[in-house]
Order: C-alpha cells, then structure tokens, then sequence
C-alpha cells in the first residue's frame, strides 16, 4: 500500500512539473513587480542581511579551512564517484551534466549542455533568452538540485553577454527576483550532496554574478570545494581556479588556493588540453613557484603542435599573467599567429605586441608580420588606430618604416584629426624612433609644428617641453614653441617640479638648448674642440682597448673615455690623414690649425639603443651622432654585445675595417631573439 502511494505522489509531482514546464509565463510582469518593490532598497544589501540572518544554524557554524577529510596532499588521489542521492540522479543522464567548453570572445566560461530532449524542463531552459526568464522558469518548475544548478549557470551565461548598461538593468532584477533567493537557498541546503560539475559550476556562477564574497552561501559554498577537492577532474580544477582568481584572499579562500596549487602540481603532466594549461597557467599568476611555472611550461610544449591562432593569442596572455618569458613557447604561438594574421581583430593586435613588451620578447618576424598587415590594409582602419599600434611598436622599439610613411602622408593631408594627445603621441614615437619621412621632411615638421602651435593656450608646460624636446630630436627647430617653453615662468615652472621629474626635465632642457646651438643654420663647424681625456675605461671596453692595442700597436694612438663639450663623451677616439688611410699619433696631431686631420670617434652602445633587428639608431643616439659630426667627428657605432660575443681576432679586424675603410668590414645584421 505504501508502495502504491509513493508510486501515486511521484506520478502526480510528474505530471505538475511537466505542465508547469510547458506553459512558462512570461517574465515582463514579474520584471515589473520587481523593480517596484525594490525601488527604494539595495538588492545587494537585502541578498547580503538574508543569507547572514535566516539561516541561524548555518550562520552559527564555523567555515573550517582545508577538510582533514580531504586528502590534498596525496600524490596518489584518485577522483573518486560521489555515492550521495543527489549526486546519483545527477550522473545518471550524463545529457543534464555540464560540460566546460572553451573561453568564448569574452574570456569567459561557456557551459554546454547536452540536452536531454524528452525533458520538458531543459526543453524550456535553452528556450530561455535573458536571466529573468531563466528565474521564472525556476520559480515555477525547478525540483531537484540539478535543476537549480542548471538554472544559476544558465543565468550567467545570459548575463554575460549582455552589455554593461544592460547587466546593471539585470542585476538588480536578478538579486530582487524571488526564485533567486530560492536558488541560493538550495545550494546552501544541499552543497554538500551536488556534484563535483554542479559544485563548482554553482561557485562560478555566484560569484561572477557579484554575490558578495563574505555571505554564508559563498563561504560555504568555497568550504565543501575544500572537502572535495581530490574529486575534481581536470576541467572542474580548472573552472575552480578560473573563479578563485576573481576572489579577495580570505581564509577560507587561501586555504583552498593553497590545496588547489598542490593539485595542479600533481595533475599537469596528465592535462592534455591546451586550453585548461593556459587557463591554469593564467589563474595561477605571477606567485606560482618557478618550478610549477616550468611544469606548466613542459606540459604546454607537450601539445604545442595543436594551438590554434585563437589559443595561440590565449597562451601569449597567460604567459604575461603568470610573468613568465618561455622563449620555446612564443616563438611557437608567433609563428602560429603569423600565419593567421588576417583573422586577427584589431584588439588582438595590441594586445599581442603590449605582451611581448611584457615579457621583454623581440621577434622581429612577428613584428614584421603584424607591421605589414596593418600597412597593407591601412586604408581600412581608422587613424587613431594607427596611433595605437605605432604607439605599441615604439614601446618594443621596432620601427615599421613603411607603415609610418604612410602615416606621415595622413598626417600632412588631414592634420585635423591630430588632438593634443594624439599630437604628443605621434612627436613621441616618429622622435624616439627616429623616423624621418623621405621626401616631405620639412612638411610634415611644419604641420607638426602647427599643430601645436594651435594647442599653446591649452598645453602644459611639461607636455610642451616633451613635444619640443621630441622636435629638437629629429633636428627641426620649432621656433614659435621653443620661445613660448623659455619663458622665464615656464622655465622655472619646470626646473622646480617635483624630485620625481625635475631630473628627466632638466636633462630634456638641456637637450633643448644643446640642439638650438649645434642645429642653427648659423652654427659653424669648430677649427679645434676642446676635449678633456680620462685615462679610466669601463669594464666592458676593456676588449676593445685591447684590441685597438694590438691593432695600433701603443696606447698613444687613440684616446680614451674622451668628454667633449655640451656633456658628450665618446669611448674611443683616433685622429688619421685625410684620406684615412693612416693613424696619427694624439700628441702629433694637437695643432688646431690642422684641418688635414680627421677625427674618429668610437661609440660602444648596447643593443636597446637600435631599433629592433637593425642597426638604425633610435632618436637620442642619432641626435647625438649628429651633434658630433657637427663638432667634426667621424661617428662609428659599435653594439656592445655583438662586439663582446666575436673572438679576438675577429674582434681586431672587425676595427681595422672600421677604421681604414668603413664599408670593408660590415657589422653583422642584429637579431634579438628570433629563433623560428
């Protein structure tokens, strides 16, 4: 009999959840009913005192940290099935489970469900198209905690999609919605029965939906993941991970971050997909260990061969998440991205070339690639675009030579788009980068300098000091604005600013007055210029003076350390006939009245003051170049590090053919890391 009546009631409970199911009313009314009744209250706040308040038992309990039920640190753990009720009906139609697929355009979880078709219920949910339909649907027909679950996650999943406007509109309708509080009750009721997918899913969902983190539902909610962390399988980590990244460090949260990194350590070398290693890679973050960050690093190179564009973008983030530089690794994810470069959105781009000045990587390849693409299709983006990859190229130091042509040739045909910002940024890169378009120099200096002019009421003095310091680097003289930045008031301004950049103010000031000497037309070429000579050398020049020792045969041949005036100093200098054909001796050659005489001088720079893979110079060493050839100086730049890698031998002809004649020994093209 007792059997019959339970038989009756399951039946009767059926045929209600099915009819409720296939008739969900629409949300517009309870939309309504909601923003009245909590027009004047905190959804938040009422969320907050609810789930603090009515649940005394709950509330009164302590959130433990790690379970000493959960065996975290077994090197052994085996995830093993959870044997509950709950957990049962959960596994046995695996088509109610969830399923984590790959990060969608947002960088977010997706959940996909394998629907089972016959059930009503899941028939309505994926109907569903914004969260408040999802809630009715739950208020009406949601039984079982699978239900429940289902229902928060596809809330988030609608949620975000939504634009921000729209998800401020949304939230508040969601934390006022009673079938939400309906929701969070079930989970805190039954945590501890839901399945491992559910659990973690669940935690995902509440927490990006921006359920407080100090609620008795979220802490509970961490906790059980804490007893069950050993039962998580790979993609369930991680999620978790993912959702952990989002949370303030507490107790209970550190404790599971702590379990969570010993697991990861355990499981990476088993983890065969791509994208769980670069999220994992990504969630654990700069305070991974190194050695866990070599694990990942091994485990990645594992399944290098199958990236995609997308995840190859997606590694490339994760990397500079965790501030780790895997040459292997991105030298991988360029040559993927190089080949897919037309797919690639603009925002991609930049975010591309901002990781590799992260990460301090050089692939002029890469670069190369990403420079042509834009040139090539320059006439489809917009200008400002432009700015922001030059900007982006300048912060690497590259040089993409032909895109800023271009640019330049935009510039002088429709200077109007150039707003202050915009106008600073572009005297900064073509300055730094020491770009100077073939053909129309005078013209593009000119409307430069006009533009600028136009923002003298408006600009700073700092801002214009950078924008004439950026002029005067590239040799033009903008008179309007240098007599506008000398002012006695603007120039006091500046050298009484802040510790901070009082320094680098004076430095560019004196860069200013130095060019408005030794760049006026009116400035002539010195008969003699007085030099002072330090016998020291630094350590890393010490194999070039003893190269030029055995070439020259004594230390009276060349000088050394030399300081010229305006504060330049070069590292080597040797004094020859004028048809470079012999050296001469520095103290036969002190008459000023000389003019037979050349001058060389030798400049040992490191490789950051090139642009990247060349050997162009970038705008302060080419301002100084110039400067010294004014005060009559034959200029010979030498890379340190290429100089300091050649033997000896090399190192000593590699001189001669410097100074006998330039073109006889030419220096190595420079390549800084480019290893595809």
């Amino acid at each position: 009999m007792n059997n019959k009546i339970s038989y009756l009631l399951s039946t009767v409970r059926c045929m209600r959840r099915c009819n409720s199911v296939l008739a969900p009313k629409s949300s517009a009314r309870t939309r309504k009913h909601v923003l009245w009744i909590g027009r004047y209250g905190d959804p938040l706040e009422n969320f907050r005192k609810l789930f603090l308040n009515n649940f005394p038992s709950l509330h009164g309990s302590s959130l433990r940290f790690l379970s000493q039920k959960a065996d975290v640190f077994s090197t052994g753990a085996k995830i093993q099935p959870e044997k509950s009720t709950e957990a049962l009906v959960g596994e046995q139609p695996p088509q109610n489970s969830l399923e984590l697929e790959k990060l969608d355009d947002y960088g977010s979880f997706k959940v996909k469900r394998v629907m089972d078709h016959s059930e009503p219920f899941f028939n309505s949910l994926q109907k569903c198209t914004c969260p408040c339909d999802v809630l009715d649907l739950a208020l009406e027909s949601a039984v079982s905690t699978k239900h429940f679950t289902n229902c928060l996650t596809t809330v988030w999943r609608l949620f975000k999609h939504l634009s921000e406007d729209q998800q401020r509109y949304e939230k508040q309708l969601i934390f006022e919605h009673p079938a939400f509080v309906k929701l969070c009750q079930q989970l805190l009721r039954n945590a501890r029965r839901m399945t491992r997918g559910d659990l973690v899913f669940s935690l995902h969902a509440v927490v990006n939906l921006g359920v407080p983190q100090n609620t008795l539902l979220v802490q509970t909610l961490v906790r059980v993941c804490q007893e069950k962390l050993n039962q998580l399988d790979n993609r369930c980590i991680s999620v978790l991970a993912t959702t952990l990244a989002g949370l303030d460090k507490d107790k209970n949260v550190s404790a599971l971050q702590a379990g969570l990194q010993l697991l990861v350590e355990q499981r990476v070398p088993s983890i065969r997909d791509i994208f769980i290693l670069q999220n994992l890679m990504k969630c654990m973050g700069k305070d991974a260990p190194v050695f866990l960050k070599k694990k990942l690093e091994v485990a990645v190179l594992k399944e290098i061969n199958h990236l995609t564009s997308l995840n190859a973008v997606r590694v490339f983030l994760a990397l500079v998440a965790m501030d780790y530089c895997s040459i292997p690794i991105l030298n991988a994810c360029s040559k993927k991205i190089q080949e897919n470069v037309h797919d690639a959105p603009f925002r991609q781009l930049i975010l591309i070339l901002e990781a590799c000045a992260s990460l301090h990587y050089r692939n002029v390849k890469l670069f190369s690639a990403l420079a042509d693409y834009v040139n090539s299709t320059a006439c489809l983006w917009d200008k400002r675009q432009i700015i922001l990859f030059l900007s982006a190229f300048e912060t690497l130091g590259f040089q993409p030579s032909e895109l800023m042509g271009i640019f330049a040739e935009k510039v002088t045909e429709d200077p109007e788009f150039l707003n202050l910002k915009n106008l600073l940024i572009v005297l900064r890169v073509y300055s730094r980068l020491n770009y100077v378009p073939q053909g129309q120099k005078h013209l593009f200096f000119e409307t430069l300098h006009i533009c600028l002019i136009k923002y003298l009421p408006q600009i700073s003095n700092t801002e214009l000091l950078k924008a004439v310091y950026s002029l005067c680097i590239l040799g033009y003289l903008p008179h309007r604005a240098l007599d506008e930045l000398l002012q006695k008031d603007s120039r006091d301004e500046l050298l009484l600013s802040d510790d901070l950049y009082k320094e680098q103010n004076e430095m560019m000031l004196h860069c200013v007055k130095t060019c408005m000497e030794l760049d006026s037309p009116s400035f002539m070429k010195p008969a003699f210029v007085l030099t002072e000579n330090f016998s020291l050398v630094s350590l890393n020049l010490r194999k070039a003076r003893e190269a030029l020792i055995e070439l020259l045969g004594d230390e009276n041949m060349f000088r050394q350390n030399v300081q010229l005036p305006y504060k330049y100093r070069i590292d080597f200098e040797i004094r020859m006939d004028s048809d470079r054909k012999k050296v001469l001796p520095i103290a036969a050659t002190d008459d000023p009245a000389d003019s037979s005489v050349q001058r060389l001088a030798f400049l040992f720079v490191p490789l950051s003051a090139f642009c990247v893979g060349t050997t162009h110079p970038q705008g302060k060493l080419a301002m100084k170049k110039r400067h010294l050839n004014k005060l009559g100086y034959h200029v010979i730049l030498v890379p340190n590090k290429k100089f300091q890698e050649m033997t000896n031998e090399d190192a000593v002809e590699f001189l001669k053919g410097k100074i006998y004649s330039e073109n006889a020994f030419p220096f190595p093209e420079v390549t800084v890391q480019d290893n595809n």
